[in-house]
């Protein structure tokens, strides 16, 4: 059974506990019923444990929609600019019905007042088990939330910044990090300019794959194949994102090799 099929039971919101799982219960709309208290149960006693993929998979989920509100609500209040923007997400990712569903209640309960976002941050790092490559996937989500409408407003990097802090990132690497999606969006064929052209500029493709014009051949290599093992949707899925994610992966994989293509085609290598 899938970890969304666990949490239409009810459970997940037991199974994760902590704020995270109060957010699952919130989402889910309803209470526990008795086969959802047999299942807690049976994991109390030797069921899924931090770090395990179904369970990370669901605060995977739950921590990346409750925050993108709280991302939305960060200037005081939520246009329908922002609105529409986490629909696009949502349908960016193919989720079915349910699934949209409960996103969209993740981040509505982001924009409450009293949202934890430190503990929320805490509770998913802890989950995750140090999963750098996850934490970072968790990033460049709420990233490009942030750039679809084309521009990063500031109060929203000071707060990505400091989540980006609060899962162990620094300010460099957030700034990287920034920098690599913003150039990114150039070989999206969603994005402006390469709808018209589909010829992005050679500096966002060093960007994206963060390097310089300067990098040797092998370094740009070695970066490309670096990126290319990070984002590789499967080896991620087994590490902890949700399914239903896995075409945000695929997407980031094909930036980077259209990328890689256009400084393979103009160095001749």
């Amino acid at each position: 059974m899938s970890w969304w099929g666990k949490a239409l039971g009810g459970a997940m919101g037991f199974l994760i506990g902590g704020p995270l799982g109060a957010l699952v219960g919130a989402a889910l709309g309803h209470g526990v019923d008795r086969k959802a208290a047999e299942y807690t149960l049976h994991v109390l006693h030797g069921g899924l444990n931090p770090g395990d993929q179904q369970r990370v998979q669901a605060a995977f989920f739950t921590a990346t929609f409750s925050v993108m509100g709280h991302v939305a609500k960060v200037d005081g209040r939520v246009c329908q600019d922002e609105i529409e923007i986490a629909r696009r997400v949502m349908e960016r990712l193919n989720l079915g019905p349910e699934l949209k569903q409960a996103a969209m209640r993740l981040f509505n309960e982001g924009k409450r007042a009293d949202f934890p976002l430190q503990q929320i941050l805490a509770q998913f790092k802890q989950e995750c088990q140090r999963r750098r490559s996850l934490l970072r996937m968790f990033l460049e989500v709420l990233l490009q939330a942030a750039y679809a409408d084309g521009v990063m407003h500031p109060a929203e990097r000071i707060l990505l910044l400091r989540v980006s802090g609060e899962l162990g990132f620094s300010a460099a690497e957030f700034g990287q990090l920034e920098g690599m999606i913003a150039a990114a969006r150039g070989f999206d064929a969603g994005a402006g300019r390469a709808a018209q052209t589909n010829k992005p500029s050679l500096a966002d493709a060093y960007a994206t794959l963060n390097v310089t014009a300067e990098a040797g051949d092998e370094d740009i290599k070695k970066a490309y194949r670096r990126l290319l093992s990070q984002h590789h949707p499967d080896k991620l899925v087994a590490k902890g994102l949700p399914e239903e994610m896995m075409k945000m992966a695929t997407e980031r994989t094909h930036q980077i090799r259209s990328a890689y293509e256009r400084i393979r085609e103009t160095r001749g290598f």
